[in-house]
């Protein structure tokens, strides 16, 4: 035992721990008796979330509450998914005012239309939209790392009658050309982001540190908060120093307690941030946030009310929580099997971790509440929730916490293949750069380039399948 632990790397020792995670998941998927809409029992590989998944393909896929959503807990739902989707207005009206006086959008549903990612005006209006929302968020600040003077660390492109918005972003492509060794030609689109029409005074781009990003599919919420996190601990052990890739933890501060960093694209967040998207997105004030977002601002008058309740919020965190997870799709198909072959052959798997676990007893809500259900259950986001280096050419020069400019956290990809159903379009990236999924394996770069070169070196029809794979989960 002795020799064979010597000649044993502690990579290879760790890749053992979890294959052995991965094979006792393996055996408590098979026991797993769930039934489809069909009335048949579901197969291992369509539970994309153990108890949480739901069988539907249809525009309603993000957006329909999990099986164990019932009596009380539906009410509780409908509530959240009320107080998600309503248009928010400015002024006093119950459950529905407090708007402004500038945002980014006005509900949660207008950026994430059915809980997904609301197809961007950085595309169809080159920039800020003209309907109320733009269904993007711009981050701004110094090279310092301050806030700039009048803002805020989001700029407000909305903004309420009688108010000014903060500034309006433009938005730039250049296209380039290239093709694959077989000849195959794809082609990438490179932006270009300017801000104008400041509230204050215009501020030279060079006192300007921005990143432009579009909304994330809220897919797998509920089971994200309670992934078991000392199995993301022993993920960021592991190191493929032959591929250059080795993810890592994003610890954040909040509220003055250290924790890790679960949601946002750089896993900047340790929560759903349901009051932070109140107050920030929306401008609507709470009691963690009880100050307008543009205060500071002439044009923000004082004396607002708290516009949202803590058990208001609590509604919408649950829903976030309760949200189910679409099962994968034509599992049985050779393509779809053959394309998840080529998915770890590219080296995908390595960073789009397919399964993890959920610890013991679930998680709470903001308000403190339990939420059991989510958990010990076996799970597939394809994803190790860690920051991975994705080359300067997706940078943004934008770090938070231990995340760099050039870091982001990996994507899940459950619900991906879903996207175009639900929301209309197939943009992927944290800008939305990328048009399909073969662009955006292309834009891999810095840590993900292996599985770039990878996807490159295969035939049409290799790469074809490989997207089947994906369209699958």
């Amino acid at each position: 035992m002795l020799k064979v632990a010597n000649i044993l790397s502690l990579r290879s020792l760790a890749l053992l721990v979890l294959f052995g995670l991965f094979f006792q998941a393996c055996q408590k998927d098979e026991q797993v008796d769930i039934l489809t809409p069909g009335g048949r029992v579901a197969l291992p590989e369509e539970l994309s979330a153990g108890a949480s998944t739901i069988f539907t393909s249809t525009s309603k896929a993000y957006d329909t509450p999990s099986d164990w959503v019932t009596g009380d807990l539906l009410e509780l739902f409908l509530e959240g998914d009320a107080l998600y989707d309503d248009p928010r207005v400015s002024g006093e009206s119950p459950s529905s005012g407090g708007l402004g006086p500038v945002y980014a959008g006005y509900s949660c549903a207008s950026c994430h239309n059915d809980a997904g990612r609301t197809r961007s005006t950085l595309f169809s209006a080159g920039g800020s939209g003209p309907y109320g929302f733009s269904s993007f968020l711009t981050f701004i600040r110094t090279p310092h790392d301050q806030n700039l003077r009048q803002y805020g660390r989001v700029l407000h492109d909305q903004a309420v009658y009688g108010s000014k918005p903060e500034g309006k972003l433009r938005a730039t492509y250049t296209e380039k050309q290239f093709a694959f060794p077989d000849g195959e030609t794809y082609s990438l689109i490179f932006p270009h982001y300017e801000i104008y029409d400041w509230y204050a005074d215009s501020i030279p781009v060079d006192q300007i540190e921005m990143s432009v990003r579009v909304p994330l599919r809220h897919v797998g919420m509920g089971p994200m908060m309670a992934v078991d996190q000392n199995e993301i601990l022993r993920l960021a052990t592991i190191q493929y120093p032959e591929y250059g890739i080795s993810g890592k933890v994003n610890w954040v501060t909040e509220r003055n307690k250290k924790y890790l960093g679960l949601s946002g694209h750089k896993a900047q967040h340790a929560d759903l941030t349901v009051e932070l998207g109140f107050s920030s997105d929306l401008g609507v004030t709470n009691d963690r946030f009880p100050h307008e977002v543009a205060e500071g601002q002439s044009q923000v008058n004082s004396g607002y009310n708290i516009q949202v309740t803590t058990k208001e919020m609590a509604a919408v965190d649950f829903y976030l929580h309760a949200l189910g997870v679409p099962a994968r799709r034509a599992v049985n198909n050779p393509v779809v099997q053959k394309g998840g072959e080529l998915f770890y052959q590219a080296k995908c798997n390595l960073c789009h971790t397919p399964t993890l676990h959920t610890q013991p007893g679930g998680v709470s809500l903001i308000d403190g509440t339990r939420v059991p259900w989510l958990g010990s259950q076996v799970i597939h986001p394809y994803s190790d929730y860690l920051l991975h280096d994705m080359g300067p050419e997706l940078g943004d020069d934008y770090s938070q916490f231990n995340a760099s400019g050039d870091e982001w956290r990996t994507t899940p990809l459950w619900g991906a293949g879903l996207q175009e159903v639900v929301n209309g379009h197939s943009n992927f990236l944290h800008d939305g750069r990328a048009r399909n999924f073969t662009e955006a394996i292309m834009w891999h770069g810095g840590e993900g380039d292996v599985s770039r070169q990878k996807f490159s070196k295969m035939t049409k029809e290799e790469r074809e399948t490989l997207i089947m794979f994906l369209r699958s989960l």
